[in-house]
């Protein structure tokens, strides 16, 4: 069967399954129903590091701080905080009306609030070797002593301090990671390991069921300190009911009977039935569903191994590397291949959406066909004659992507192969240098383009770094210094896109495109609100009957 005889089966089923209207569970209650189909892994903070555990793990926990829809630090259970002029000491005053999770498994005594000493407890495993959590590296800039304990300390009951061995601009914006939620020691130390199915916080919502594989149910927490501004306790919603279908078509199909409240992102099974070229909803669809969009920071990219082993390697060549860039057309590839979800990436590595990024200050690389036939002869490969195949190495979830790739360069003389992997495999061969070109993606650790300029920071080659194009430059290392010595957040986005402007004239990557947020709702859903980071944020929605 046709892929359009496939479209076409999906429109005539979604309508009808549309004008059947939606079914829910508990008719009395606001249950809001979202399916994983990637899988949950862990409800322990520790071992966020995934989009499908990081959902859930933002409904059970708080941190000290939150990041709001435009990337600002807000308060959570920290209500207010100094940070020391020389940016080394950051001290933290919180609420003493947050309560833990009372829970099937686990019930607390009436008195038990949130500490400080509950936040030691949780930083400090975070770093611990024991427990192994990815996102163990957040705290690599927080001092130590000479016995390796690291400075995290109860002043009281309501104040923490965190003390850091050089200043380090970004971390308020750290704090807000969901790694850095704070747990409860007595339901940790009952459960060790199994604490990952047992998850105790201090979130809107807080665990009820979970079979594997099946369902997973989280209720109101009827304690949980956020109020509206009508004086009204959030969240408004009753659960948040989670199933683990894997197959795309089934989960659309489930959207459209109405029995999931929303899908998101871009998938292939579903985005020519419901999205036009433009981005838009299909016109049939506009009164019965909301799309819901904003800037993801998320780059997708290609990236170029820059490491001399003596080979013949035309990509140590900066011309064939502009010539790259300049030759295949962004706007196109969006259009006809993303349905216009995400921004082509004409400016820098910093995606639309962080407050560095200034399409007019930092120009990348558009369409232009000239200039690459240009800059090849330059090279010393006119027309392409002479210049060996490059090999891209990519999974077959972005083969669409780089066969366009292929075939637009192919028209400027310049011969692609592609090389068809496992994600773990390619990403394992990419830490060790072992790929000349490769497809990747960069989404923000935390809102400051420092998060994506690291990459090309020569202290983070590998094995301990994340500069995986093996980009070294002493220019950028030093302004890249500079600018994490500076507190200003306007002045160190002055430096940010100095350096991005930087890595776009040596091109080390080729920027395909900024993603986006891209949420489809049912109509009845109200206060929703996508934002950069992708967060799934339930205290404020409401499900109208």
């Amino acid at each position: 069967m046709s892929r359009k005889s496939i479209i076409a089966i999906l429109f005539t089923l979604s309508a009808l399954l549309l004008s059947c209207g939606s079914k829910h569970d508990h008719a009395d209650k606001m249950i809001f129903h979202y399916n994983e189909s990637a899988g949950i892994t862990s409800l322990d903070p520790a071992f966020s590091s995934s989009q499908a555990n990081i959902w859930p793990c933002n409904l059970l926990y708080n941190g000290l701080v939150d990041m709001d829809t435009t990337l600002a630090v807000v308060p959570a259970i920290a209500h207010r905080w100094e940070i020391s002029p020389d940016g080394l000491t950051y001290t933290f005053h919180l609420r003493s009306d947050i309560r833990f999770h009372n829970t099937d498994d686990y019930t607390f005594p009436a008195h038990r609030h949130v500490t400080a000493q509950d936040f030691v407890y949780s930083f400090n495993r975070i770093v611990d070797t024991a427990v192994a959590s990815p996102g163990s590296w957040i705290f690599q800039k927080v001092a130590r002593d000479e016995h390796g304990k690291y400075a995290f300390k109860a002043l009281n009951d309501s104040t923490l301090q965190i003390k850091l061995q050089e200043a380090h601009p970004p971390f308020l914006g750290v704090l807000a990671m969901k790694y850095c939620s704070v747990v409860p020691r007595e339901v940790v130390e009952k459960y060790g390991k199994d604490f990952a199915r047992h998850p105790v916080g201090t979130g809107p919502f807080q665990m009820k069921m979970w079979k594997e594989g099946i369902k997973l149910v989280m209720r109101k927490n009827p304690h949980y300190f956020e109020y509206d501004e009508k004086g009204q306790r959030l969240p408004y919603l009753d659960a948040v009911a989670i199933t683990f279908i894997v197959d795309q078509q089934s989960v659309f199909m489930e959207f459209m009977k109405g029995s999931l409240d929303f899908i998101s992102g871009n998938d292939a099974t579903y985005k020519d039935a419901l999205l036009t070229k433009q981005g838009e909803l299909q016109p049939q669809y506009r009164d019965k569903l909301q799309l819901l969009s904003s800037p993801y920071l998320n780059t997708e990219y290609i990236g170029f191994l820059l490491k001399d082993d003596g080979s013949d390697n035309p990509l140590l060549k900066k011309e064939v590397r502009q010539a790259l860039n300049y030759g295949f057309d962004r706007e196109k590839m969006m259009r006809y291949l993303r349905n216009g979800v995400g921004y082509a990436g004409t400016s820098g590595f910093v995606p639309r959406g962080m407050p560095s990024f200034d399409e007019h200050r930092v120009k990348g690389y558009h369409f232009d066909p000239d200039k690459a036939t240009a800059l090849l002869a330059r090279a010393g490969y006119p027309n392409g004659k002479g210049l060996p195949p490059i090999t891209i190495s990519v999974t077959a979830q972005y083969m669409d992507l780089c066969q366009y790739i292929q075939h637009e360069l192919s028209q400027i003389g310049i011969t692609v192969k592609l090389d068809v992997g496992q994600a773990s495999q390619l990403n394992q061969m990419k830490r060790t240098y072992r790929l000349p070109a490769f497809r990747a993606s960069w989404i923000c650790d935390y809102p400051d383009a420092e998060n994506y300029l690291s990459l090309f920071y020569s202290k983070n080659l590998q094995p301990n770094g994340s500069n995986y194009t093996h980009y070294v430059n002493p220019k950028f290392d030093a302004l890249f210094e500079k600018s994490q010595r500076v507190l200003d957040d306007a002045q160190r986005n002055e430096y940010y896109k100095q350096l991005d402007s930087m890595l776009m004239e040596d091109a080390p990557v080729m920027v395909l495109y900024y993603d986006k947020v891209s949420r489809f709702v049912q109509k009845n859903v109200e206060g929703m609100e996508p934002g950069p980071t992708n967060l799934l944020d339930l205290r404020r929605v409401r499900i109208v009957k």
